[in-house]
């Protein structure tokens, strides 16, 4: 079943900026990770999602409700959490996590009190006066306080250090199994693949790529680090068999597929060590981007 649904929407600024023709959905029980760099378009297609801005063209749906038309009633079942959050900033933490539970109609705080204890947040000071990792986690308990059934994440761990990145991993890993629905904007690529179902792509407002993170896991091509006999050796088999001559004796190959070719025309060749690792997610999606930073 289709929660949330994204059909060809374009929301178009001017001078390239945007999203275009974008569409994905996110299944029932379905995390999934959002990735691109800062300025794709993840955040304008987020913000389409909540309701807050309408789509040029397209639709934008939520358990079959228009996002722009129902956006007071989808919101009724969604915890949110925002890529900057407008705090009231003389407020402590505690005042305005309260003051986001009554507009959401809470009557008990106990999993707002939870979360506080799972993040070791001390929300008694003013929020000018917090960190931006402790905003941060007021944003989490505001978002996760509801235990809604849908979850929208516009980078919730920006800011965090790597302890609370990997409590936070783990939450999401709770939610999952709860069965909860999740769209999750991200940089950190090791928080997608440790959390997600599948990933989109976007790339200058535009999806280059959507793919499950087992196929993922799957197609990642396996990098060697061989050490042959001598130089020549090592610069011949780099000659022959497209791998990178690292200098000395040592190549580096990218394999992908079947191994077996490979292998066999390694035996040739005088090897004395050789190392393998698979291609990390971050590779993957450098590949869309040229090794563009960020």
């Amino acid at each position: 079943m289709r929660i949330i649904e994204v059909s060809h929407i374009t929301k178009d600024y001017g001078s390239g900026k945007g999203v275009f023709d974008v569409t994905f959905n996110v299944e029932k029980g379905e995390v999934v990770g959002f990735l691109g760099p800062n300025g794709a378009g993840k955040t304008t297609t987020i913000r389409q999602l909540m309701g807050f801005v309408r789509p040029d063209k397209g639709s934008v749906r939520i358990k079959g409700m228009d996002c722009f038309k129902k956006s007071s009633e989808i919101q009724k079942s969604l915890g949110y959490l925002p890529g900057e959050i407008s705090f009231m900033e003389d407020m402590t933490g505690n005042e305005f996590i309260k003051f986001v539970a009554n507009m959401k109609g809470m009557r008990e705080l106990d999993r707002a009190r939870e979360l506080m204890e799972f993040f070791e947040l001390d929300a008694e000071g003013t929020i000018k006066k917090m960190s931006k990792g402790m905003k941060q986690k007021v944003g989490i308990v505001c978002a996760f306080m509801q235990d809604s059934e849908i979850l929208i994440l516009d980078e919730p761990t920006s800011g965090l250090d790597p302890l609370m990145q990997n409590k936070f991993v783990e939450l999401i890993s709770k939610e999952k199994a709860k069965g909860k629905t999740i769209l999750m904007s991200s940089h950190l690529f090791e928080e997608v693949e440790r959390t997600c179902d599948r990933i989109v792509i976007i790339r200058q407002g535009r999806i280059v790529d959507v793919d499950s993170m087992e196929r993922l896991q799957k197609n990642k091509s396996r990098i060697f680090y061989i050490t042959f006999d001598t130089e020549k050796t090592a610069s011949d088999f780099a000659a022959a068999q497209g791998g990178e001559h690292m200098g000395g004796r040592v190549v580096t190959a990218s394999v992908s597929g079947d191994m077996d070719s490979f292998i066999k025309a390694l035996a040739a060749y005088p090897v004395r060590d050789m190392d393998m690792r698979k291609q990390t997610l971050e590779e993957f999606f450098l590949q869309f981007y040229g090794g563009e930073e960020q």
